[in-house]
């Protein structure tokens, strides 16, 4: 709860991580403020090449986002903020509202009068940088949600590996399930090892990623992973979309066309066509071996010798009804066969 107003500002108290941290509320002078070039958007926009930008380079960047976009016009319909920016006092850096900082400086441009000053909460200057993310992970992740998957992995990424929390912990204090969480630094993780930092790129790798299809083949060819990422980076797979509904079928047909597509021989569409034409994407064979891949399990042999009489006596009529199905179909597939010559 603030406390009554005084010369200074509006005094009052944030809660985070179980400590009350003494903050103030006041008007600042927009220019003395600075962007946080930690912050995960801003970090995943313009800290990818592990280099500081300069504050107008930042800015720049932000006004091009369509999020600041909207900002710009609903704080000038507004006349002001309606949440003040959160600013750690001694730097004047802002820790959450860089986008609305953003905006009011565009405004600033074409009316330097009326958007001079910012409403602003302060912190104080000695706040711990742990606290400074679990603040962040309040407001983005576990409040507004309004950080991209590519922010929010960078965000989780950073947490558990730059201040050694465990995942589950993090996963915990912003309410996410650790499976996803394991997801998301994943996937994060597999980016920075590609040196690939952009943005547009994070569909690919997350349906990449999440492919049992596919996560087969990465075991079995150990560049494959570095051949994916070049189709990434050079707009040979269009789209995310089409990598989750076509790399599978590529991943599980012919071994001689997924062969030829890793070494570079035949594109990402060729490799599609021809793995249809070969049968892996068609519905009826699917089923017919994920049928005969059951059939084959020992377990499936003791399951159906483990079953009581009256089971097994079904069992068995269906299994002669499915054996005289089997052949019945398998004539149809031989006489077409001839039909056409093949």
């Amino acid at each position: 709860m603030l406390d009554k107003p005084s010369k200074v500002g509006l005094r009052g108290k944030l809660r985070l991580k179980g400590a009350d941290i003494a903050t103030e509320t006041k008007e600042l002078d927009q220019k003395q403020l600075q962007i946080y070039v930690d912050n995960p958007r801003i970090y995943s926009l313009v800290r990818a090449d592990d280099r500081t930008p300069e504050q107008d380079e930042i800015c720049k960047q932000l006004l091009e986002l369509d999020h600041v976009k909207e900002l710009i016009h609903d704080i000038a319909a507004n006349g002001g903020l309606i949440d003040p920016l959160i600013v750690r006092a001694g730097d004047f850096v802002v820790l959450e509202g860089n986008s609305r900082l953003a905006a009011y400086r565009f405004l600033a441009k074409k009316d330097p009068v009326k958007w001079a000053k910012v409403r602003c909460t302060v912190l104080p200057s000695s706040i711990d940088e742990k606290l400074v993310f679990a603040l962040l992970g309040q407001y983005h992740i576990k409040g507004k949600k309004d950080w991209a998957p590519y922010e929010k992995a960078g965000f989780l990424y950073r947490r558990h590996k730059s201040h050694g929390i465990e995942l589950s912990v993090v996963a915990g204090e912003l309410g996410i399930p650790i499976s996803e969480a394991k997801h998301l630094t994943a996937v994060y993780k597999f980016m920075l090892e590609h040196n690939d930092s952009d943005r547009e790129h994070w569909s690919y790798y997350d349906e990449y990623l999440k492919s049992g299809k596919v996560r087969k083949v990465r075991e079995d060819i150990a560049r494959f992973d570095n051949f994916i990422v070049s189709e990434i980076k050079t707009g040979h797979i269009p789209k995310a979309v089409e990598l989750r509904d076509r790399l599978p079928v590529i991943c599980t047909g012919p071994t001689k066309i997924l062969k030829r597509y890793a070494e570079g021989k035949i594109t990402f569409s060729d490799a599609y066509e021809s793995a249809v034409d070969a049968g892996s994407d068609n519905y009826a064979l699917k089923r017919l071996k994920r049928f005969r891949e059951w059939v084959v399990l020992n377990e499936t042999e003791d399951d159906l010798l483990d079953s009581n009489k009256t089971i097994r006596d079904k069992m068995i009529f269906e299994l002669k009804e499915i054996d005289k199905r089997v052949r019945k179909l398998k004539e149809l597939l031989e006489k077409k066969k001839t039909q056409i010559g093949e």
